[in-house]
């Protein structure tokens, strides 16, 4: 079509920075952020931010390198979502569950410059560069310390290593730093690894483009209007925090930040911050729940939550109505940049009796704006599954907040991409709505508190046990945490362990959270070829009940 040009008047390459410059304008004297007795403006965010990417720039750090971070939700950690893609890096956010071995593998295969770390996970920062040490093709990052000024364990302190510390390092950064804006829009924004569903957590990589996408997405789904203000029960470290790292700043919002996440401080945030907006795993609904009364606050007015992963119980979602929240239900993973469908409410839905209410508001529900499609698949012939609520088939999803791969793995994202679709691995069926319902994980994940398990590599350490013949891990259904690992285990002829040393073992070769907290001692249900006959054993796992 004739004249028409595409030029710097009419285009830029989106980037979720423009929403920290805009509200820094739009949202100039508003609060940005609070923490204890911290509080900033949004003017104020924005040239701490521009000060803490001429820092990284000061560092070396060019862009295309990568940022690490092991932090929990602190402010520090919010302002390096902004200050390292203006310094042209691309941020990777470090699960704070993770043991020193983990993280150097982690580390090594980012090929990380520089690591920020919060002084309370320095031990396990430590840790994983001493093993970096020992590796000769390793890159040994810079360590910058995040210390707090609000915790009086905070006099932390490094030896034998080049270290900086946060505060010290935006003191010393210079002004007028120029903003390093992506070229294209699919350049990388973050890394996010995986919760370690294969031996080695896979690094999804999101792009500037499918971060500023969802982060309005993300926003649209939680109706947040101007100057919300969001309490952060969500990992910053999970898909980015579901993208609202973000997407409060396209609503110039306040950041209520929680460095431990206890029913005493969602109350008293909610309370004294006159917080609207909060997430969180089912695990945090059911610590709210079942909080102890002297916890507890009425709340001011209605605080809007949404929940992800596994379904929360309807007694959950009960006693959250009645204790003043409106609880919206998502899915999604870390390849979809965390939320990627919604359980889009219908009016006509309020009058079902409660069960039925509950019962639909458990669904994954329906795609958002930010997707091109999601559907389910059979995921050999690529046909969608009948509208029946019966068939079960797929999840898969195609559009602009899909992952743009795996980190130096190419075949498992062509894998992951076959056949025009990302395959999410999990199991569902279509209602005659289109709402979707997931059945069942097919790799036998463990959910719990959020977090992926992955069964064989507990299996793995549980074979290393001395007198463990046979092992294989399930799904336990727990109240807390939605599941726990169960552990089936047949012992040598002539050996003696009791569950208490297998948990133990467990727990010295694994991060705590993926350690068995049940074990079972049998023959294992094997069929004709050898294989362990698993859906055997969860049935069994869920007639035992809940440990909690």
């Amino acid at each position: 079509m004739e004249g028409l040009m595409r030029c710097s008047a009419n285009y830029a390459p989106l980037s979720p920075i423009s929403f920290l410059e805009r509200a820094a304008k739009v949202y100039r004297d508003t609060t940005s952020l609070i923490y204890g007795s911290t509080a900033f403006t949004w003017a104020q965010t924005y040239q701490r931010c521009v000060r803490l990417a001429s820092a990284l720039s000061h560092l070396g750090i060019s862009p295309g390198h990568v940022v690490a971070t092991l932090a929990p939700n602190v402010p520090a950690m919010y302002e390096l979502h902004f200050a390292v893609p203006m310094a042209g890096a691309i941020l990777c956010t470090l699960n704070t569950r993770h043991d020193s071995n983990m993280v150097s593998i982690l580390l090594n295969h980012s090929e990380a410059k520089i690591i920020f770390v919060d002084h309370q996970l320095l031990d396990v920062a430590n840790g994983a560069l001493e093993l970096l040490r020992k590796d000769a093709d390793a890159t040994l990052p810079i360590l910058v310390l995040i210390n707090d000024e609000h915790d009086d364990s905070s006099a932390a302190s490094l030896t034998g290593s080049e270290f900086y510390e946060y505060e010290g390092l935006l003191a010393s950064a210079r002004d007028g730093f120029e903003i390093i804006r992506p070229q294209s829009e699919w350049d990388p924004i973050s890394i996010n690894y995986t919760s370690g569903t294969t031996s080695r957590p896979k690094g999804v990589v999101y792009s500037h483009r499918g971060a500023y996408l969802n982060s309005l997405a993300t926003v649209f789904l939680h109706e947040m209007a101007a100057m919300p203000v969001y309490l952060w029960t969500v990992p910053m470290f999970h898909c980015n925090g579901w993208c609202l790292t973000w997407g409060v700043a396209a609503q110039g919002g306040t950041n209520i930040c929680l460095r431990k996440v206890t029913p005493k401080g969602i109350f008293d945030g909610i309370v004294s911050h006159k917080v609207t907006h909060m997430g969180g795993a089912p695990t945090v609904l059911n610590m709210i729940v079942n909080s102890p009364a002297g916890d507890r606050k009425p709340l001011p007015h209605k605080v809007d939550i949404m929940t992800g992963g596994s379904p929360p119980p309807p007694q959950i979602l009960f006693k959250m109505e009645e204790l003043g929240f409106g609880v919206s239900h998502l899915y999604g993973l870390t390849e979809t940049y965390g939320p990627g469908t919604y359980c889009t409410w219908k009016p006509e839905w309020d009058s079902l009796p409660p069960a039925e209410r509950s019962k639909m508001k458990a669904r994954q529900g329906m795609l958002h704006l930010g997707l091109e499609d999601v559907d389910v698949k059979d995921p050999i012939t690529m046909e969608s599954v009948p509208a029946d609520g019966k068939t079960i088939g797929e999840i898969m999803f195609r559009g602009n907040t899909v992952m743009s791969g795996y980190l130096k793995d190419l075949k498992a994202t062509e894998e992951a991409f076959r056949g025009g679709w990302f395959r999410s691995g999990d199991l569902a069926v279509k209602h005659h709505n289109g709402y979707l319902e997931v059945k069942d994980r097919s790799k036998d994940i463990i959910i719990s508190g959020g977090e992926n398990i992955s069964s064989v590599e507990v299996e793995t350490v549980l074979y290393g046990h001395p007198a463990i013949l046979e092992a294989a891990v399930v799904a336990r259904p727990d109240d807390h945490w939605g599941q726990t690992p169960c552990a089936f285990v047949k012992l040598k002829e002539g050996c003696n362990a009791s569950s208490a040393d297998i948990i133990s073992f467990c727990r010295d070769h694994l991060p705590h959270y993926m350690a068995p907290r049940s074990v079972v001692f049998q023959d294992l249900p094997r069929t004709s070829t050898g294989k362990v006959q698993k859906f055997i054993l969860r049935e069994k796992a869920k007639a035992m009940g809940s440990l909690s």
